[in-house]
């Protein structure tokens, strides 16, 4: 099992603005701290505004969702900084259990409650006198793929969808992902003694998110580590699974949504991005007229996260693929 998965994780290698904390401006873009609401739990995010953003005009918005275990100033924030840049109003959150956001237990991994986050994120852009609320559209990357496709599948204040090296989920993805199926139905059980743990007593069962050899973490492997530990060296993403997540994470799956989806939807993958054949089988499902799979070869998962160059070519590859929807 050690061997299939970490084979597997190598290939990730190649409101009102009254709600504001605080600001910040540079030369591209405007940057404030926001709260909204999510079922009842208080949300935080980095609202990333054009830098000659005018009053009383309308622009396009959109909430991003990352990884699994994901912190907004990661990848989302790398994302919002150029939808910002290129006239769109983008905002990077923390879900709930995460982050600057509230939320109980802490770090705790549930695709169901990213679903609604995300939803409550637009719904939020919505209300803000600057958005255009027929041209909120979705954006996501890695595992938040799944959960923003059921998200814009499901809430009709979508119009539009673009997911990036998705980690897209169903039950024969989650026994590759895994390497077997007893590796997968050992994982299940685990996640559902600590459930239950949790329910009966209030104890948390804890495990790392990411660790170069155990297994029985949320993301086993050193590339992943690699990756993920830094940031946790910063003080920025805390490396910490509630071990009871996998009760819930192995519940989800995004076949369903995509079989749903009606909405223009663009899926930007590669033959290094986690899975490639999982993304295309979801993809054939999708039953939009308007939809493109764009497949780029070699490039790697990770670098859909930090390579500048990837990130303005995926950034401006998703501002076409809404701007067309706008026409």
């Amino acid at each position: 099992m050690k061997t299939i998965i970490i084979g597997l994780l190598s290939l990730i290698t190649t409101g009102a603005i009254a709600q504001k904390l605080n600001s910040q401006t540079t030369k591209n873009y405007i940057m404030k701290k926001v709260k909204f609401q999510s079922s009842g739990l208080e949300l935080v995010g980095d609202l990333y505004l054009p830098v000659n953003y005018e009053e009383g005009k309308k622009y396009p918005a959109v909430p991003i969702l990352g990884p699994m275990t994901f912190a907004k100033e990661q990848a989302p924030t790398e994302y919002a900084k150029r939808f910002a840049e290129q006239g769109y109003v983008a905002l990077a959150f923390d879900p709930r259990y995460r982050g600057e956001s509230a939320g109980l237990p802490r770090e705790l991994e549930d695709p169901i409650a990213k679903v609604e986050d995300a939803k409550a994120a637009a719904k939020y852009l919505a209300s803000l006198s600057m958005v255009n609320d027929e041209q909120i559209v979705g954006f996501a990357l890695c595992q938040g793929s799944s959960e923003m496709l059921r998200a814009v599948s499901e809430d009709s204040i979508f119009k539009g969808l673009v997911t990036v090296a998705g980690h897209y989920r169903d039950r024969e993805g989650d026994i590759q992902w895994m390497g077997t199926e007893e590796a997968l139905e050992e994982r299940i059980a685990s996640g559902k003694v600590a459930y239950n743990t949790y329910k009966q007593t209030g104890e948390v069962i804890n495990v790392p998110a990411v660790d170069e050899t155990r297994m029985d973490v949320g993301m086993p492997g050193k590339f992943v580590w690699d990756w993920y530990h830094t940031w946790s060296d910063k003080g920025i993403w805390v490396n910490n699974y509630p071990k009871m997540s996998d009760a819930l994470l192995f519940e989800y799956e995004s076949l369903t949504a995509a079989k749903k989806l009606e909405k223009p939807y663009l899926m930007i993958h590669s033959d290094n991005s986690f899975l490639p054949e999982v993304a295309k089988r979801q993809f054939e499902a999708v039953p939009a007229t308007m939809k493109k799979l764009q497949w780029e070869g070699e490039t790697g998962h990770l670098q859909y996260y930090d390579d500048t160059e990837i990130l303005d070519r995926t950034a401006n590859q998703a501002i076409a693929w809404y701007n067309s929807i706008f026409e």
